[in-house]
């Protein structure tokens, strides 16, 4: 695993909130949404997959949320396009397990490791979890 400072981890997650380069309406009526908000916080988003032949062809989300929520769905945006079902789950229940302080495959989380932290901040886990929740939900998972 690539040793990221804590200088860097907050850059990494600063410029994905700043410059979120997913964050936008689909351009077509095909993709699936999930909408999902937070009761202790900002977080009002849609998630929207694209999803062709088993394959996570385009992802994309809209909506207001915090810093946290905001980065890690749009580094799961670019996670999971052009992954088949079976590996993007395979990457949600890695982030998953990463943000639980559970053992984990750091090999598929590329950007997503920024968010190694949030299990200190308990508050967090909703906000760095919420967009992984609804691709998972659009994936057929929970």
């Amino acid at each position: 695993m690539l040793t990221l400072t804590n200088d860097m981890m907050r850059q990494i997650i600063m410029d994905h909130y700043s410059n979120p380069l997913n964050k936008h309406q689909p351009n077509t009526d095909k993709f699936e949404k999930v909408h999902m908000h937070s009761d202790n916080c900002i977080d009002d988003l849609d998630i929207f997959l694209l999803v062709e032949n088993n394959i996570v062809k385009d992802a994309c989300f809209d909506g207001v949320a915090c810093t946290i929520s905001t980065a890690s769905t749009d580094i799961m945006c670019d996670l999971l396009k052009d992954k088949n079902i079976k590996d993007a789950k395979y990457i949600i229940d890695q982030y998953n397990h990463m943000i639980h302080e559970e053992p984990f495959d750091d090999s598929v989380l590329e950007e997503a490791i920024v968010f190694i932290n949030t299990s200190k901040q308990a508050a967090r886990i909703r906000c760095a979890m919420i967009g992984w929740n609804a691709a998972d939900k659009i994936l057929g998972g929970k």
